[in-house]
């Protein structure tokens, strides 16, 4: 039941977080209308509306300043159910003890190992951490021919919403190089980094990643980034 209700989170926080990128994107695509392009950026967006609204009131109808007030009022409903459900999540991640040992994998924080504790449980499913990184869709397709194999792009099969988590979590590692030396695997993330284009280098580093998680969640035991067999999992 645990286990239910968790997914049940997380499936409702996936939904209010598509949701809110949808009402952004709506935003803009009625300033666009008016020919106002904003930068990039959620914050950029929030930070120069009103005064956007504002400044352009000569060129933007009354109907249509409503309209976008409207959706700014649903971005910020948006906003705070999704920092609800978030609270909740981690004040369960705060009290299971196999979230705290997931916790101890670099970039995995209450949401992953909440996520993962949701979907595979213990990982009593899977025979070694291969299978759950193949399992997520994190592995090459290999095709052979002439007894040549050859690796194509991840097969993207799995559980796409954990597999999307994993990957944010690796591009928020790939972002902080200096903190590299303090991970067991850090000797290999360097080495990687000078052959590997950047996607390719967060792909390879979030199945790592998933095959360690698997590994501290299958044992019951924290990952310690000093142990040298760490990089090896």
């Amino acid at each position: 039941q645990e286990e239910l209700d968790l997914q049940a989170y997380h499936r409702i926080r996936s939904r209010l977080v598509s949701r809110r990128t949808a009402t952004i994107n709506q935003i803009r695509a009625c300033l666009i209308e008016q020919g106002i392009a904003v930068r990039a950026g959620a914050h950029a967006l929030r930070t120069s509306l009103f005064q956007i609204l504002k400044n352009r009131a000569d060129e933007i109808s009354p109907r249509m300043t409503d309209l976008i007030g409207g959706l700014y009022e649903d971005w910020l409903w948006l906003d705070e159910r999704i920092e609800t459900i978030t609270a909740e999540i981690e004040t369960i991640a705060a009290v299971e003890a196999s979230c705290q040992r997931l916790m101890s994998v670099p970039g995995v924080g209450p949401i992953i190992s909440t996520a993962m504790v949701a979907a595979v449980g213990d990982g009593e499913a899977f025979e070694r951490g291969r299978d759950f990184g193949a399992w997520l869709g994190l592995v090459p397709k290999q095709y052979s021919t002439g007894g040549k194999p050859i690796l194509g792009r991840i097969s993207k099969q799995g559980n796409r919403y954990l597999r999307t988590l994993f990957i944010q979590a690796a591009n928020v590692i790939l972002m902080r190089p200096h903190n590299w030396p303090k991970f067991s695997f850090g000797p290999w993330l360097t080495d990687a980094a000078t052959r590997l284009h950047r996607n390719k280098l967060a792909t390879a580093l979030a199945n790592k990643l998933a095959r360690i998680s698997w590994s501290v969640l299958r044992h019951a035991r924290p990952f310690d980034t000093h142990r040298e067999e760490a990089a090896a999992i």
